[in-house]
């Protein structure tokens, strides 16, 4: 917008500076370049302009502040002398440690997760998407409510004609967001019924479903693009991808599968976060096979690995008892020495690397998931009358691989196929006889 003389009268971006806490204490994951980098991507992803960020070394954390008086003044001064309006801290600070640092350095403090909840908000765009933002963002909210409300006198409750004393302010906006969350709730109830529904109707159509999961920017949606021939947005930006996107694709093997993009993990993700997503997430959980994408060309995803697997145990979702590839992506851009061992470490564990920009490996990729699929196949015969065309179709629409044999009236079809597939089929057509039924085969 600008104004009758031509100046522009659109509002500048809001500076802000960013601390990264470095705390010394056991069990915290060490910090890493890529880790600053992270938290300024994700402020600027929403717009905010990054005038200064820095690792803090914090030995100590004071209970009131999380930082030394000594941090506080040098970062009072930081601000001051970047005109900074806003403080972000890239960990996690207790509602009183918020409030004393606004105090302190007299503007606004965001912490690791009102930032994230500030970018999952800007990036939702389904009805699903923003209910679970939202139950996620009133979850934090609730526990901000420090008590900043003592100095008010207590109100009496309702009509006064119960005597006694009424609610305190924070009271009341607590129960405001309770009743809120309870809302959101019952509607993302809805949304988990209407994806059981989803589910179950795809399991009737015996089409696996496929699952990428991943740090975030990791190149998932580029990924899915490229399997799928979809459009989805794939950018180069943390949480490009907020609502789940699903698609139908062909296996080399010519049998049909839904492949799924979901929401990238984060270091540090926040727990509201998760249980918000859980709905999502659930996808995850009911896959068949669940495709690991690594950003390859990123010296942390060693660690971004890592937290991607906290959070699937997080979630209930042990991948030690399911079917999961890693999948190395933007092998474009990786570092030749770092391809070297992770070709190596697939030799021995398995997995694949690919370029989902340049298509590099997606073809061995589709036989690898076809291959797991049906590394759990058993071969059967079965006797099957000429007249049963629909299920003779069936058949050779979903299983690995088929052959028929002629036996007067009938067909004898030695098909291979998951025994679930085979208990399905056998209940849709009980009167089909099962001629010879071989082992499950191995993983070999």
């Amino acid at each position: 917008m600008k104004r009758e003389d031509g100046e522009s009268t659109a509002k500048a971006p809001a500076r802000a500076i960013i601390l990264r806490p470095e705390i010394r204490q056991r069990g915290v994951r060490p910090l890493t370049a890529a880790s600053l980098e992270e938290a300024i991507s994700l402020a600027t992803g929403i717009g905010l302009n990054v005038v200064h960020a820095r690792e803090v070394k914090v030995s100590k954390p004071r209970a009131s502040t999380l930082f030394g008086e000594g941090v506080l003044e040098e970062a009072k001064g930081d601000a001051d002398a970047y005109e900074a309006e806003l403080l972000i801290v890239d960990g996690s600070l207790t509602p009183a440690q918020q409030r004393n640092l606004e105090r302190a350095m007299d503007r606004k403090v965001l912490d690791r997760t009102g930032l994230i909840l500030e970018v999952f908000g800007e990036r939702a765009r389904t009805r699903e998407g923003v209910l679970q933002v939202s139950l996620a963002a009133l979850s934090y909210q609730r526990t901000r409510l420090v008590r900043s409300w003592t100095h008010l006198e207590r109100q009496r409750g309702g009509a006064g004609f119960t005597g006694g004393p009424g609610e305190r302010q924070i009271e009341l906006d607590r129960r405001i967001i309770d009743d809120q969350i309870d809302r959101i709730k019952k509607q993302l109830e809805e949304v988990r019924r209407t994806r059981a529904q989803h589910r179950s109707g795809r399991k009737r159509a015996e089409a696996p479903t496929i699952a990428l999961v991943g740090y975030t920017n990791a190149g998932k949606s580029t990924l899915f693009n490229r399997l799928t021939g979809a459009g989805v947005l794939a950018a180069d930006r943390l949480f490009a991808t907020l609502d789940p996107t699903m698609r139908g694709i062909g296996l080399p093997s010519g049998r049909p599968a839904i492949l799924s993009d979901t929401v990238g993990f984060i270091a540090e993700l926040p727990t509201q976060l998760v249980e918000a997503f859980r709905a999502t997430l659930e996808e995850v959980s009911e896959a068949d096979v669940i495709l690991h994408v690594h950003d390859l060309s990123n010296p942390d995803h060693a660690a971004q690995a890592s937290d991607v697997r906290g959070v699937l145990a997080e979630l209930g979702i042990e991948t030690e008892d399911r079917i999961l590839l890693d999948v190395y992506n933007k092998a474009d851009a990786a570092d030749p020495g770092e391809r070297a061992l992770v070709e190596a470490q697939i030799a021995v564990k398995g997995g694949a690397i690919v370029s989902a920009v340049t298509g590099q490996g997606v073809d061995g990729l589709m036989a690898e998931i076809d291959r797991l699929l049906a590394r759990e196949a058993s071969d059967v015969v079965l006797r099957v009358p000429c007249m049963e065309g629909e299920a003779i179709a069936w058949l050779h629409r979903v299983s690995f691989s088929v052959e028929t044999e002629a036996a007067g009236d009938d067909l004898l079809l030695r098909v291979s196929l998951p025994k679930a597939e085979i208990d399905r089929f056998m209940k849709r057509w009980s009167e089909i006889a099962i001629v010879e039924s071989a082992s499950v085969r191995g993983s070999s």
